[in-house]
Parts: C-alpha cells; sequence; structure tokens
C-alpha cells in the first residue's frame, strides 16, 4: 500500500510545525485531514460565517492539490463547537459549497473544542484515474 502526502501551494510550514499531512492518497482514495477556517498564519478567522467558508476554501486548496474537487467527495465529518448556537449561521454557508447530487454522505458531531475555531470539515474523496501517483518501483 503506498501513502503518498499532498500539501496545498504555501502551506508546509504550517503543516510541519503541527506535524500532520494535510491529506494522504491511498490505493484511489484522498483522506484529507480536517479543516477549520485558518488563517495564513494558522490563526482562527473571528467571523463565523467567514470562518466556515475559509475552511471550504482551504479544503478546496488541499483537493485541487489532488488532482481533486469537492465532486470527488464521498464522505464528510463535520465538527462544530456548540452545534445548536451556530447551526442556523453555518448550514447556508455550508450549502453554498456543497454542489449538485449526488452529495456525499455526512456525519456532524458536536464538540466542546477546536482549538479556537468553531467549524471543521474532514473528507474523503475518490481520485480521479488521472491523479493517482505512480506506483512505487
Amino acid at each position: 500500500m503506498s501513502r503518498d502526502v499532498v500539501v496545498p501551494a504555501g502551506r508546509q510550514a504550517l503543516y510541519e510545525r503541527n506535524r500532520y499531512s494535510p491529506a494522504i492518497r491511498s490505493n484511489g482514495f484522498l483522506f484529507v485531514s480536517g479543516q477549520v477556517g485558518s488563517l495564513p498564519d494558522g490563526a482562527p478567522h473571528a467571523d463565523l460565517e467567514a470562518q466556515v467558508s475559509l475552511a471550504f476554501s482551504n479544503l478546496n486548496a488541499i483537493l485541487a492539490a489532488a488532482g481533486c474537487s469537492f465532486s470527488d467527495v464521498v464522505d464528510v465529518t463535520l465538527f462544530m463547537v456548540d452545534p445548536e448556537a451556530i447551526f442556523e449561521r453555518v448550514w447556508p454557508v455550508v450549502m453554498s459549497h456543497w454542489g449538485d447530487a449526488p452529495y456525499p454522505t455526512l456525519t456532524g458531531v458536536g464538540v466542546t473544542w477546536l482549538y479556537g475555531f468553531q467549524f471543521e470539515i474532514k473528507v474523503i474523496a475518490r481520485l480521479p484515474e488521472s491523479s493517482h501517483p505512480p506506483a512505487a518501483e
């Protein structure tokens, strides 16, 4: 089984500092670490709706670096701090990035802490055939 790390342009230092991979390509799938609405320095965007939109922008940058788009996403997990209080504000922003049917599967999780963020999105995408890295010899 091969594992190939995918890092979007301009974010390498952030991932190295935090010691995790933004995404791993393996066996025809892309496993993307949870993405938050972080600014280039890693700090959270102060506005909730902007934070959600920025999380999608960060996610889409990783998907693009792997040769994918959100239409290749098959599974989504959303994490929200205090979802009862923020859901009505978050959901329209999520839907504006969601795309057309068929939709991915979805699991929503309420959490108490996200390192200063209020929203995080984690996905698994199916890699288009053209984006599979060559097998290691």
